[in-house]
């Protein structure tokens, strides 16, 4: 799933408003087709509490935590979760559908059902709004902020959550108008020359954006540190697999900063990453980065045999729509 914004990001960066007393937490969780057998919650501080599955294909623990945000992942997904004293919380969801399946029930579960179904407002906003004309847009950004307070108001939920809550609609207003504006200038990068490149090969030397040319070039901006980066290798794996010796090359271009240059390179060797592996020479700020207007990774660009912008903002590996894409340019 494609996600506009994090909220959690947000919600952390509220976090001093909650207090720091220890409190008793039971968790369970039931996970349909599941990503791992180890379910893992995160938090301030350091905080983290690894859950591995029992024998009745449950996870289970009692811990305890500060009152607050945390994120739990299954494998590759994860979700925002707030924690109350003594709160009973019990989670059923099926992998397959991360957010759109995820219930809580119990005691003190009532913030955490309102983040669960609010992350799927974003996502709609996204898949919907994004595709307006900008005083449209600017009129749904207005609503949504107007009714995700609303809804918040009306909700029997900890003060402090509800604080946290607000200043992370406003922090989500100010990101979704500036994303609106990157998009913009993306999509109008779509059947123009890509900006170029000219980058440190794994394999020695260095490599042209132009050396590419007579090829579709499906670019993967990461770094070694990005998780989301990390869980989309293994897809990516399998598409360069699927389409060895058809007319299109897989390029990763790392963003690392130049002090990890051989954290990079171990990497690569490790993880036996295939396909094009080059170094950005100056990480976010390197011009290729900036001129597409890059602001978080993982990112795909695709770019045709002539070296024309197909998709300044491509589908990920993980995504099926890039399989039916990349179907219909290479036949």
């Amino acid at each position: 799933m494609k996600k506009l914004f994090v909220t959690g990001l947000l919600i952390f960066s509220a976090l001093n408003l909650i207090g720091q007393v220890k409190n008793q937490v039971k968790f369970t969780a039931k996970i349909a087709n599941r990503n791992s057998d180890t379910l893992v919650i995160k938090g301030r501080n350091n905080f983290r509490q690894v859950i591995p599955i029992d024998k009745k294909g449950v996870f289970a623990a009692s811990f305890e935590a500060p009152k607050g945000f945390y994120v739990f992942s299954d494998g590759i997904e994860s979700s925002n979760i707030y924690l109350k004293p003594d709160s009973e919380v019990n989670l059923t969801m099926d992998a397959k559908e991360f957010d759109e399946t995820i219930v809580y029930k119990g005691k003190g579960i009532n913030e955490s059902n309102f983040l669960a179904q609010q992350a799927l407002k974003d996502e709609k906003f996204q898949n919907e709004a994004f595709s307006q004309e900008a005083t449209a847009f600017a009129t749904s950004l207005d609503t949504k902020l107007k009714a995700d307070t609303e809804s918040l108001e009306k909700g029997d939920f900890d003060p402090e959550f509800k604080t946290a809550l607000k200043s992370s609609f406003e922090g989500f207003y100010q990101y979704a108008s500036q994303e609106y504006e990157r998009t913009a200038k993306a999509n109008k990068m779509t059947g123009k020359p890509s900006p170029e490149f000219d980058y440190e090969n794994f394999k020695g030397g260095k490599t042209k954006l132009a050396d590419l040319k007579g090829k579709y070039i499906y670019i993967d901006l990461w770094a070694t540190w990005c998780a989301p980066c990390r869980a989309e290798i293994p897809y990516l794996q399998k598409m360069e697999e699927k389409y060895h010796n058809k007319n299109i090359e897989f390029v990763s271009i790392s963003i690392d900063k130049a002090k990890d240059n051989e954290k990079w390179k171990k990497f690569v060797t490790d993880k036996k990453l295939g396909g094009v592996q080059l170094f950005a020479d100056k990480d976010w700020e390197s011009d290729f980065v900036m001129n597409y207007g890059v602001t978080g990774i993982p990112r795909f660009i695709l770019i045709d045999p002539q070296g024309n912008v197909v998709s300044s903002d491509a589908s990920r590996p993980s995504d099926p729509k890039l399989e039916e894409q990349l179907n219909t340019l290479l036949k």
